[in-house]
């Protein structure tokens, strides 16, 4: 028996088509059959925490905190990636500790960069 290669494909294809749309498929058949669109005026109402929204919902907040966060998940993050090389380290072929020290020196000039504009310290 000697298939197309492009045979498993094309059913690996159409079962990864079909497998996520076929429960989205009934839950809408679903919410079609058992809950039917009733609007009104109460079920269209802004819902937040009980209470009727009052004023506009834009709120100003400092561009500061965003860069904190920002720089902390940088450098939190990516520093979860010298553990392996700090395991490996005895291991590593040459390629491998100069992709750790260009890695190492990329957070090290993001690091810079953020001293030098200001961000690290709190206005």
């Amino acid at each position: 028996m000697d298939s197309s290669p492009y045979l498993f494909l094309t059913v690996f294809l159409a079962i990864a088509i079909i497998f996520p749309l076929t429960p989205i498929l009934l839950a809408r058949l679903w919410a079609a059959k058992f809950s039917p669109p009733k609007p009104g005026e109460q079920k269209n109402a802004t819902y937040e925490c009980g209470l009727e929204s009052k004023g506009d919902a834009m709120i100003q907040f400092k561009s500061q905190y965003y860069l904190y966060a920002i720089i902390f998940l940088i450098f939190d993050v990516e520093t979860i990636f010298l553990l392996p090389f700090a395991v490996a380290f005895t291991g590593l072929s040459i390629g491998g500790f100069v992709a750790i020290m260009i890695f190492i020196l990329l957070l090290v000039e993001g690091l810079a960069w953020a001293w030098m504009k200001g961000v690290l310290s709190w206005k």
